[in-house]
């Protein structure tokens, strides 16, 4: 899967002590002292999982059992005046100062990232009523897939298609061969969600730019681990989950970035009270308030935005950079012992090997990984299974250690070795 000297090099002089060396180097190693369960107490030998639902912290544990003792239970409804309703805002403005190159004002936590894409790229759309298409790709998480069908046939528009290598994802090139006169919105993903691959952010928007269309990019496998900057690559819209790379928790809300330049343009499709302009006013008609907070629809889901609030801290604490640098390390590593490991039983890397093109995880594919997934689960080793046929090692780099990479990625070894050869 790459040369011999550079896996040689990576996992010298064995592939355990090249672990512990390379946890000993680590500058970011006592964060993992901040998750619940790590490195002991859940019983789980290797988590490369964290790219789909992140672990909890310690510290979020603490607050949310204080929130609903003295905030819920103490304060009651008097906690709406003194600092619910700002939670989206406040939340938003510090994940896009740690995580998402946004100045104040510009992103905001609330609904499902089905409801948020969706209200960003329906209004993107009827921003412009005499363009007749939407660009995609077919290599899209589902969901983003859906719901633009389901917009273009709300709208009357048109669904551009660009084919995705499932191995690599959308270039510039790709784009610039689509769009044109007629385009209203691309939509596409920073990192593609099987294979990792990154795409070329400020290249695809400048192309959208030129031909006159709206750009919305889900970050959703890359806010936490792969540094944004939305503002200086002049994004339009963005969203992205939470409960990956910022450990929200299961079903946390997500968030939404508007540019500036752009609120006041967009009219967001769901209607809803705590969008206006007067919250409490509860007039006859919907007049939608100035700035970020016109894209919120309903009430605030103030449970569920408390546990990223650690992890943001973290990211603000650490640096992005810092955290980018030990991501590329550690798939760095987990591609080598592939190499030396699991190529040699017929597996095959499915994801960019530049680390510069790749996010936060890898993806191994063999045709036997949907088995070689369901019996590793059985040993506490979780990774997930991606079509066709990828085993998706996603690495978190604050709660990962390499030691864990070199565990789990063992435990892969023999299950694989085992299936194979029956």
């Amino acid at each position: 899967m790459t040369d011999d000297a550079t896996t040689s090099a990576l996992l010298a002089p064995d592939p355990l002590t090249a672990a512990r060396a390379l946890d000993g180097a680590d500058q970011l190693a006592t964060y993992r002292e901040r998750f619940v369960g790590v490195p002991d107490g859940t019983g789980v030998t290797a988590y490369f999982d964290g790219n789909s639902l992140g672990r909890p912290t310690l510290a979020s544990v603490e607050r949310v059992q204080r929130f609903l003792l003295d905030g819920w239970g103490g304060r009651l409804i008097r906690g709406w005046d003194e600092a619910w309703m700002e939670l989206p805002f406040t939340i938003g403005d510090a994940l896009g100062d740690a995580a998402l190159g946004a100045a104040a004002g510009q992103t905001f936590i609330g609904d499902s990232t089905t409801v948020v894409l969706y209200k960003l790229a329906r209004a993107a759309v009827d921003a412009g009523p005499d363009r007749t298409q939407i660009v995609l790709d077919t290599d899209n998480f589902p969901t983003d897939r859906y719901l633009l069908d389901g917009i273009a046939r709300e709208r009357g528009l048109d669904l551009v298609w660009i084919e995705a290598d499932t191995e690599a994802g959308v270039t510039p090139e790709q784009v610039a061969a689509v769009v044109g006169p007629q385009t209203a919105l691309v939509v596409l993903s920073h990192v593609a969600y099987r294979s990792g691959f990154l795409a070329d952010v400020p290249a695809i928007t400048r192309i959208a730019h030129d031909a006159g269309a709206l750009v919305l990019w889900d970050l959703c496998h890359s806010a936490g681990s792969v540094p944004v900057e939305l503002d200086a690559w002049g994004v339009d819209l963005a969203a992205g989950c939470t409960y990956k790379y910022l450990n929200g928790g299961p079903g946390s809300p997500a968030f939404g970035y508007v540019a500036t330049r752009l609120q006041h343009r967009l009219a967001q499709p769901i209607q809803g009270w705590m969008g206006t302009s007067d919250v409490f006013a509860m007039g006859p008609e919907y007049r939608p308030a100035d700035g970020i907070r016109r894209f919120i629809s309903g009430t605030p889901p103030v449970v569920g935005m408390l546990a990223m609030q650690d992890t943001i801290a973290m990211l603000a604490e650490a640096g992005i950079e810092a955290v980018r640098a030990k991501s590329v390390a550690l798939t760095e590593f987990a591609v080598a012992l592939a190499d030396e490991w699991l190529a040699p039983l017929g597996a095959t890397l499915a994801s960019p090997r530049d680390p510069d093109r790749r996010g936060g995880h890898v993806t191994v594919n063999h045709p036997a990984m949907r088995e070689v997934t369901a019996a590793l689960w059985e040993q506490d080793v979780i990774p997930d299974y991606r079509n066709p046929n990828g085993l998706r090692i996603g690495l978190s780099p604050l709660s990962t250690s390499f030691e864990e990479v070199w565990r789990g990625m063992s435990a892969v070894r023999d299950v694989l070795g085992e299936l194979t050869h029956d």
